[in-house]
C-alpha cells in the first residue's frame, strides 16, 4: 500500500458466491505451468495457472498453491522450485500432475534444472527461483520466488486454460514492435519467455 491509500472499501462489500466467482474469474484466460521441486522424498510437482511475473528487479516471480496441497507445501519447505511452461501438446501432462497420482512422474522424462528441480521434458520454457517469501491468503498462499535461472525458449504455442478447459491460441503474427502496455512485461524482449 502507498501513503495515502486506503485499503477499505467506500461501501460494504456484497456476497460474492463462490460459482459465481468461478464462472466470471473463468473468463480470464491463463497459461498453464507445473511448478517442481526435489527434496528427500524424491520428485514432486502439480498443475498452476496461478503462475505470473512479478518483479525485473530483483527478478521475481509468484505462484499460489492452496492451504491443503500437500505438494505446494513440500515446494515451500524444500525452499526451491522450478515453473515448467506448458506446451499446447501437454494437456495429458497437465491432467496427470492436477490428480492426486501417487507418482505424478511415472514415465515424464525430466532432467534437473541448476536447483535439482525437473525441468520437464517438451516444456516451452523454465523458471527456477528460490523461496523468496510465503505470505497466507485467504484459503492459499503466495509464494514468491527470485529467479535464479532462466531456460532456452522452445517453438510451438502455450497451453492454455480458459472456461475449465484447456486450449491452446490460434495465434497471431509476432511481426513489428512489442505493445506498449505500461505494465512489468513492456520491456523490450518481454515475448522471449513469457
Amino acid at each position: 500500500m502507498t501513503a495515502g491509500h486506503d485499503a477499505s472499501p467506500a461501501a460494504s462489500p456484497q456476497t460474492v458466491g463462490a460459482d459465481e466467482y468461478r464462472h466470471v474469474l473463468g473468463h480470464f484466460c491463463t497459461g498453464v505451468t507445473v511448478i517442481t521441486t526435489v527434496d528427500d522424498e524424491g520428485p514432486a510437482g502439480f498443475t498452476c495457472q496461478s503462475f505470473g511475473a512479478l518483479s525485473l528487479d530483483p527478478p521475481l516471480v509468484l505462484f499460489c498453491p492452496s492451504l491443503s496441497s500437500s505438494t505446494g507445501r513440500r515446494v515451500m519447505d524444500a525452499g526451491r522450485f522450478c515453473a515448467n511452461v506448458l506446451a499446447g501438446s501437454q494437456r495429458a501432462l497437465a491432467r496427470g500432475f492436477a490428480s492426486k497420482a501417487a507418482d505424478k512422474f511415472a514415465g515424464v522424462g525430466w532432467s534437473p534444472s541448476p536447483s535439482g528441480a525437473p525441468v520437464l521434458d517438451g516444456a516451452l520454457t523454465w523458471v527456477d527461483c528460490a523461496v523468496e517469501a510465503v505470505h497466507e491468503a485467504g484459503d492459499h498462499y503466495v509464494v514468491l520466488g527470485r529467479v535464479t535461472g532462466l531456460g532456452e525458449c522452445g517453438p510451438g504455442r502455450p497451453l492454455l486454460f480458459y472456461r475449465g478447459r484447456y486450449g491452446v491460441t490460434a495465434g497471431e503474427p509476432t511481426d513489428g514492435l512489442p505493445e506498449i502496455v505500461d505494465t512489468l512485461l513492456a520491456w523490450p524482449r518481454h515475448a522471449d519467455w513469457m
